[in-house]
């Protein structure tokens, strides 16, 4: 049994008359209750209610399309059962029809013997009523449901059969959607004849449609996993150990599911890549949560979006939840009676609770500015510390970059690139060849490795620039957080 059909069985049990599901998918929750009517309500049978069709079934010469009126027959001819009102939030505004229900209350203490599942997709009742409905929570499709579904809508396309062995993971991306907008997505996958290798990009960029909606989370595309980091081995290697262990069947089994990581050190060596090559290396969908737009007063106080986005987060999981620069909007001390200080308090609580497959991916330049709290072991998993490349660092960076934007690095003399860059940072190594091939572009000419050479002379490194603010981050680092690089191992 389900926990939306043991809520509902404890609901019957302690003689609630109102029930109210929070859900917009109505023929799932009356698909659901239909095998409860005989352990329930013995004899009974269910009916609805909606505003443009009535009571069903229907009342002889009488129209029920009144909420009132529905009411006040179900009030003087109660019916043995459920009976699914799926309208009915709409009209709470009307006296009458917050009297009815009042009525059926009272009235079944007297005589018990149905019940009204009222169906919304807002959220919250009428303060008249919090303390007579009883709120029940419909779960989001299991992996079995998804997975019958799919069988289901798959023997419709005999010609689109999809790879046995791709089928657990489009299992797992779908969760987090509600059925109707599952059936969509397959009928969409199947009719069109997607691609494997587009199938999850679909889904994830349909999660990303629906985390929109919320304002203040953006769907990162993955265009990277962890084979286009260049060093950083210590936490390449952790995160493949974890792959196999972010899904339901990990959850199921008792194993411990990765939380998160926090990624901190100086400014261009890898933070930020890493949140997405991670999220590429498990195929999971990345979200950004935009933390100036939860600031920002668009979407209420600071604090209901912030929750608002926890919650949009949570539905659309499994998912990599990405926060970046974490210190500029939970570095206040949670003394101070801020907005700033609840949201910090929120976050320390939702991430000590929240549900298994959501991941955070942290990230942060002045990791001293953090309040403890937030490090301390059972909120992440491991802090890492990103320091600048070293020798065999930067040729892999410099090889990456290289094949990237020239399409080769045949031609190109590394050991004196290496040379030229000690101290640099990857994004700075980047942004050296993409100003080499832009030249080379306007030049008409191919990129030569005197080209990047002037290149590196005409810029000068973060390590220089801002040489005692990366002392100090390394400072702080040194045998506080696990190095990212196989290099500083002892």
């Amino acid at each position: 049994m389900s926990r939306f059909e043991e809520q509902v069985v404890r609901a019957v049990q302690g003689r609630s008359p109102l029930i109210h599901v929070h859900t917009s998918e109505e023929d799932r929750v009356i698909a659901r209750l239909k095998p409860l009517e005989q352990l329930c309500f013995p004899g009974g049978t269910s009916s609805t209610w909606s505003c443009v069709r009535g009571l069903e079934p229907a009342v002889e010469g009488v129209d029920t399309r009144d909420p009132a009126a529905a009411l006040q027959q179900l009030i003087a001819r109660p019916r043995r059962g459920f009976c699914v009102m799926k309208d009915l939030a709409d009209f709470m505004t009307d006296p009458r029809v917050v009297r009815g229900l009042r009525e059926i209350y009272f009235s079944a203490a007297r005589d018990y013997q149905s019940a009204l599942v009222l169906i919304s997709p807002l959220a919250g009742v009428p303060e008249s009523l919090e303390k007579e409905i009883c709120q029940v929570e419909l779960d989001v499709p299991t992996g079995d449901e998804l997975a019958a579904r799919m069988l289901a809508i798959e023997r419709q396309f005999p010609g689109a059969a999809l790879p046995e062995q791709l089928k657990p993971q489009i299992v797992l991306a779908l969760r987090g959607l509600t059925m109707t907008e599952v059936d969509h997505m397959l009928y969409r996958i199947f009719s069109a004849g997607t691609s494997e290798h587009k199938i999850l990009d679909e889904i994830f960029a349909e999660k990303g449609m629906l985390a929109k909606k919320a304002g203040f989370l953006e769907f990162v595309p993955l265009k990277v996993d962890t084979s286009a980091v260049g060093g950083l081995e210590n936490v390449k290697s952790w995160a493949a150990k974890r792959k196999d262990l972010f899904n339901q069947e990990a959850v199921n089994s008792g194993m411990p599911i990765p939380k998160g990581v926090l990624v901190m050190g100086v400014s261009g060596c890898g933070k930020s890549l890493l949140a997405k090559a991670i999220a590429g290396l498990w195929h999971v969908p990345l979200f950004r949560l935009n933390m100036s737009m939860v600031f920002s007063g668009q979407y209420g106080s600071p604090e209901t979006a912030f929750r608002r986005a926890l919650d949009t987060i949570e539905s659309i999981a499994p998912a990599v939840l990405w926060i970046d620069e974490m210190e500029s909007s939970l570095s206040i001390p949670k003394e101070a009676a801020t907005p700033q200080s609840m949201i910090f308090s929120e976050f320390l609580t939702w991430m000590q609770e929240k549900p298994p497959l959501i991941f955070v991916a942290a990230t942060a330049n002045r990791i001293e500015m953090l309040p403890a709290e937030v490090i301390r072991k059972g909120r992440f998993d491991q802090v890492f510390f990103c320091d600048l490349p070293d020798d065999v660092e930067r040729a892999q960076i410099l090889q990456i970059h290289l094949e990237r934007n020239l399409g080769t690095a045949s031609g190109i003399d590394i050991p004196r690139l290496i040379a030229c860059t000690s101290g640099w940072s990857g994004a700075e190594i980047e942004q050296a060849i993409i100003a080499t091939r832009i030249d080379a572009r306007q030049s008409g000419k191919p990129v030569t490795t005197d080209d990047i050479w002037l290149q590196t002379h005409s810029m000068v490194p973060l390590s220089k620039t801002m040489s005692e603010q990366v002392k100090a981050i390394r400072d702080w680092a040194f045998k506080r957080a696990t190095p990212a690089s196989i290099k500083h191992s002892a």
